[in-house]
């Protein structure tokens, strides 16, 4: 029985990971410009290994140094926003919860905008962007700190009030935006979009995404200790505490990384991570990598159609809300809903 049970497990696992590089090659052949996909592999390994071009100079740039680092940048935020989404669900022991529930998308959201008004350049935007986002957890979780209530329940509270605060904030520098230039700028990125990223970008995210993800991916099987309740994990002997404090602080730190270079995108990390539940169950172990590729597989997707649906790209933040509502309102008609 335990033998079939690992292996059905290795079976799903080997399809989400086939489906995650279907996405991947496709994305790169996949656009305005197309690419043969028996080509995309070629071209992505001739930097490594010398091979004999069968290409073009026009394909070569395109797949390198256009959709590179953005297919490369969907993987990244996709699997991060999934796991942190992931993550929170299991601390908070709520199935509504998302990345956004500490209010980092909105201190980003702040960031940014306060950024596009000041006249910064793209690394001011962005670093602003993550700044900001850090600053608005560290402000919810301070706050709950102090607070007499549960702790779960304050931190959430505290993140929702805190993230309505930078709402506001966000909205009174609309208001007082340049309606010509800053304003259309400031919709733009809080929609999402993934147009702009470049190779520095991607090296920006890169880097806090890994030093997020690596050490949720080594704890993940004592979050599931963790969403037993604190009282039930405290008297396993683990240390509550810290181990909560770790993995807010990695989901924050991947949650500000992704949304300072790709804007607002949302219902990643709220939807990918019941799919995963559904197809791998309750245990983290086996959830939080599976979150990872799957949310990685969606973003791809979900970038690769908003390139091609119309003749201007239409922002990620639309799209995802387009696709996630519905799937979510059929888990919930359906029961499928789980913790």
């Amino acid at each position: 029985m335990l033998q079939n049970r690992e292996k059905g497990t290795w079976v799903k696992f080997t399809l989400m990971g086939l489906l995650f590089i279907l996405a991947f090659i496709g994305a790169f052949g996949i656009g305005r410009y197309s690419v043969p996909f028996f080509e995309v592999p070629r071209i992505l390994l001739s930097p490594m290994i010398p091979l004999e071009p069968t290409w073009s100079a026009e394909m070569e740039t395109v797949v390198l140094r256009v959709r590179l680092p953005r297919i490369l940048a969907a993987a990244l935020i996709g699997g991060a926003l999934s796991a942190a989404g992931a993550v929170y669900q299991g601390l908070f022991r709520n199935p509504m919860v998302s990345p956004e529930v500490l209010g980092a998308s909105s201190g980003a959201g702040f960031g940014a905008a306060l950024g596009i008004i000041l006249a910064g350049g793209y690394f001011l935007i962005t670093l602003l962007s993550f700044t900001f986002g850090i600053i608005a957890v560290g402000l919810a979780y301070l706050i709950s700190s102090r607070s007499r209530l549960n702790r779960s329940l304050s931190l959430v509270l505290s993140g929702m009030m805190i993230g309505s605060i930078f709402s506001s904030l966000i909205s009174y520098i609309k208001l007082v935006a340049d309606p010509l230039n800053d304003l259309p700028a400031i919709t733009y990125w809080l929609m999402g979009s993934l147009a702009s990223i470049r190779q520095r970008d991607l090296l920006f995210v890169t880097i806090p995404i890994v030093i997020g993800l690596l050490p949720l991916l080594l704890i993940r099987w004592r979050i599931n200790i963790l969403t037993m309740g604190e009282e039930e994990a405290a008297s396993m002997g683990v240390d509550t505490a810290t181990l909560r404090r770790i993995a807010i602080a990695c989901s924050t730190l991947i949650t500000a990384a992704s949304v300072s270079v790709s804007g607002m995108i949302g219902w990643v990390g709220l939807v990918i991570p019941h799919f995963a539940r559904l197809l791998v169950g309750y245990d983290y172990k086996l959830l939080l990598p599976a979150s990872v590729i799957l949310g990685s597989t969606y973003l791809l997707v979900v970038d690769t159609i908003a390139r091609i649906l119309a003749t201007s790209e239409i922002p990620l933040g639309i799209l995802t809300s387009l696709v996630g509502a519905p799937v979510f309102i059929t888990l919930l008609l359906r029961e499928e809903l789980v913790q």
